[in-house]
């Protein structure tokens, strides 16, 4: 994991993060092989987490698990 968050135009990464964020669409979208659902429809994202977002990264790039369970367990991202 990278502890420099990435830039907006990276949606392979956690814009909280930098870390690889495993989003299912974009490994699809890079590979062309169909992909399962990604991880991120069965979680729950923390509010707190959520808007801890940079405004220019919202809505560009997903979340990682690292960040979701780290905030989940009250340790923030």
């Amino acid at each position: 994991m990278s502890d420099t968050p990435a830039t907006p135009s990276d949606p392979s990464r956690c814009p909280l993060c930098g870390g690889d964020n495993r989003c299912a669409m974009e490994i699809e979208r890079d590979t062309g092989q169909p992909q399962p659902a990604c991880w991120c429809v069965s979680q729950a994202f923390p509010p707190a987490l959520l808007e801890r977002l940079p405004p220019q990264a919202q809505g560009m790039a997903c979340i990682c698990a690292r960040c979701v369970a780290a905030a989940a367990a009250g340790g923030g991202a």
